[in-house]
């Protein structure tokens, strides 16, 4: 408990994560050209039967497809080479995905790839990474047709794009953040800073055991 007090009062999660992205890098895990931006959904409670009386104010609720999510959003970018997280922001649910966009680029990309939130952001993309190229999947049905040449783009682009799926993977499978565990974003985020950074070691790990050997 006092770990986890010390880790928020002084933001080290945040922190954590960028040190161990540091260390991977200087073991030979370098950036690549190319960013893939992704945003997942963590639930919190929406249930007002708790000492405050009422949902936890800084989270909030948006609707996904057919169904109504409340809680956060956890948005990162990962390498597209090596599937690390380097980036991270954390939101209430009903931002939308191309806010923190900017803040998930490292500026020297040469292509992005994201899903159709991402679609038509270029001088977002511009703004911080001038020499990317746009590689996020666009919208294929246009006045009720289905542009298949697009689709075939799309699925060429989501085989790179899944990278990012292994990543929420372990956080959400693996460390078991699958719901917030406090209330207000802040402790909530230090939290995810922690659990990317163990992700990020985890998914290293054989070729850090390689190096040992």
């Amino acid at each position: 408990l006092k770990f986890r007090r010390l880790l928020e009062k002084h933001q080290l999660g945040e922190r954590l994560f960028a040190e161990v992205g540091r260390v991977l890098q200087a073991s030979g895990m370098k950036l690549a050209s190319g960013t893939i931006v992704d945003a997942t959904l963590i639930a919190a409670p929406s249930s007002t039967k708790n000492k405050q009386q009422a949902r936890d104010p800084e989270m909030h609720q948006t609707r996904k497809g057919k169904q109504w999510y409340f809680g956060m959003k956890l948005h990162i970018g990962v390498d597209s080479q090596s599937g690390l997280a380097h980036s991270a922001v954390v939101t209430p649910a009903n931002v939308h995905d191309k806010h923190p966009l900017p803040k998930l680029l490292h500026g020297q990309e040469q292509r992005l790839y994201g899903d159709s939130a991402y679609a038509s952001q270029k001088a977002l993309i511009r703004d911080k990474a001038p020499k990317a190229r746009d590689f996020t999947n666009q919208r294929t049905r246009r006045a009720g047709e289905v542009d298949e040449v697009a689709r075939g783009k799309n699925r060429n682009k989501s085989k790179i794009r899944a990278r990012v799926e292994h990543v929420f993977a372990v956080v959400k499978r693996l460390w078991g953040f699958t719901k917030v565990r406090y209330r207000g974003l802040a402790k909530n985020a230090n939290r995810a800073f922690v659990a990317l950074a163990l992700t990020n070691i985890y998914l290293s790990r054989r070729r850090l055991m390689a190096q040992v050997r």
